[in-house]
């Protein structure tokens, strides 16, 4: 069966996409998403700025009514991995599963997302999962009245050392510069929350740990110097590399334009620089990376990729 659109992903674009081409009439729709839909906000601690939402929710509050709605005319949810998307001389496409399957598809949304990047400090790699973590959300009930770090200046990271606060006796706030990149609001919490302890103009050094985890982190301002924090756990927030990889062809090359960067270059419609392959989300460029413009981005490409088949 060769399907009207495949949507690779499962976050906010993807779902809203299928909500929107199902409900439009295609009739062929698959997400394909290895794991529970609700993409990467599922793991946030804390939303307070989704439209329509008065309270503050966490992300899996947030996402969890969203596949049941979003499927409810049609769309289908395929639990598996693609490793490759390609187009053939006849326009239509090859989605590559994992499992060796080759589904074909009139039309493709890439709406993969992004995952967090590593910092490159030294002992990152080793501690990673033993003390190393990038979900405060995950891991931060097992620092329960303890202290820890966290490295980063932007949103994510300051709304994660909020919610750590909650948690743990003291959040060790470390940033590279003396100025936040974070929204306003969530800066003046942070300088007036009691047990966040603000190293500005600083960076981690090392993260040092035995055969059971973190033990500490060496902490270096821009003079160097030193100072030692014993800490069982950091948790680094330094910004995200886009999921582009299933792009990528057996020549090398990618299936359509990227930036230097590797964000999917999209126009004001979510239209690649390839015919019926659409784009949005966290992996497109200039993307806002918020929940309400990611499903802003699902709902024209969905509406396009209904107009894309149908003509």
């Amino acid at each position: 069966m060769m399907l009207d659109l495949a949507i690779i992903g499962g976050g906010p674009t993807g779902l809203t996409a299928g909500l929107y081409a199902t409900r439009g009439g295609l009739k062929d729709v698959a997400m394909f998403e290895k794991g529970l839909p609700g993409g990467q906000i599922t793991g946030s601690s804390e939303i307070e700025n989704y439209p329509g939402i008065a309270h503050e929710v966490t992300g899996m509050e947030l996402m969890e009514p969203w596949p049941e709605q979003c499927m409810r005319f049609g769309m289908k949810h395929r639990m598996e991995e693609v490793s490759r998307v390609s187009r053939r001389d006849d326009g239509i496409f090859e989605v590559f599963l994992l499992g060796g399957e080759v589904v074909e598809a009139k039309s493709v949304l890439i709406s993969t997302g992004s995952t967090p990047r590593r910092a490159g400090i030294k002992g990152e790699d080793e501690l990673f999962g033993k003390g190393v973590s990038t979900c405060a959300t995950c891991d931060g009930f097992f620092y329960k009245q303890k202290e820890v770090a966290v490295l980063g200046g932007g949103d994510t990271a300051l709304e994660e050392a909020l919610y750590l606060a909650n948690i743990c006796s003291k959040v060790y706030l470390i940033h590279r510069r003396d100025t936040f990149r974070a929204s306003p609001i969530t800066i003046e919490k942070v300088k007036n929350s009691e047990k966040i302890e603000l190293i500005l103009n600083s960076n981690v050094k090392e993260i040092l740990g035995d055969k059971m985890g973190v033990i500490g982190v060496t902490v270096v301002d821009k003079q160097n110097n030193e100072r030692a924090l014993d800490v069982p756990g950091i948790f680094v927030f330094v910004g995200m590399n886009v999921n582009n990889s299933i792009l990528l062809q057996e020549d090398g090359s990618y299936l359509c334009d990227l930036d230097d960067n590797g964000n999917v270059i999209v126009d004001l419609k979510m239209k690649t620089s390839v015919e019926g392959l659409f784009a949005g989300g966290d992996i497109r460029i200039g993307a806002a990376k918020q929940v309400v413009c990611a499903a802003g981005d699902g709902a024209v490409a969905g509406i396009q990729a209904l107009e894309y088949v149908n003509d």
